[in-house]
């Protein structure tokens, strides 16, 4: 009986060790990290803040009566790792605007990071610099990759200006160089004079849909 407990005991250490490994590795992963959503209210953000709301953990858009609009942080940042989950409802239509002043239209006076319903019939015909991922109108992201509208999407954004990085639920969705990528013009053919910011404010950009973040961390990194 002794000796058929000790090897149960020594079984069971076999698969629990590497679990608790796993584990140590994922909370490493978040080192240096900190919270830009207090998950309780705005406080650390500007903007509107009547369409946008803290609830249960969340910052939720919901224009009801308002129209949408932005929603940004207070501080401004430079070289970053921003890691969020999002959840779309049908058709939604928002954005990531980074390096943007509180002034303007960020997807141009700073830069704009599509977060989009591909599935939506209406947005069927949109250009390929229009869909989710994409610095709006300059390069374009690879499509789907995003879940099924309603569950909750993991994007992380790596930015060391000019070079930016998007990975969607673990997929490279995105990889360039902003200023490369418009030296000839841009997609869409329009001024982007933001593409030369290396700093700004990070932001929701709001188009008149319910939609919802959480999990709001960012990690600053050293400019080169």
């Amino acid at each position: 009986m002794l000796k058929k407990l000790v090897n149960a005991v020594i079984i069971l250490a076999v698969f629990v060790i590497p679990t608790f490994s796993v584990s140590a590795q994922s909370l490493g992963s978040e080192q240096g990290f900190t919270q830009l959503f207090n998950g309780t209210n705005l406080d650390g953000w500007v903007g509107n803040k009547t369409s946008y709301r803290a609830e249960n953990g969340m910052i939720v858009i919901d224009p009801k009566g308002t129209g949408g609009g932005n929603l940004y942080t207070e501080k401004e940042y430079g070289n970053f790792v921003l890691r969020f989950e999002f959840q779309l409802t049908p058709g939604a239509n928002n954005g990531l605007g980074i390096h943007a002043p509180l002034e303007g239209d960020a997807a141009y006076e700073g830069k704009e990071l599509q977060i989009l319903d591909n599935t939506a019939e209406k947005y069927s015909q949109l250009h390929e610099y229009q869909y989710h991922g994409s610095v709006y109108g300059v390069i374009a992201a690879k499509k789907g990759y995003l879940k099924p509208v309603g569950e909750w999407n993991q994007e992380e954004v790596i930015v060391e200006h000019p070079k930016i990085k998007i990975i969607l639920n673990g997929e490279t969705i995105l990889e360039g160089d902003y200023l490369e990528a418009s030296k000839n013009g841009t997609l869409d053919g329009k001024d982007h004079p933001g593409l030369e910011r290396s700093t700004g404010h990070i932001g929701f950009l709001g188009h008149g849909d319910v939609v919802r973040f959480k999990n709001i961390r960012i990690k600053e990194l050293t400019s080169k």
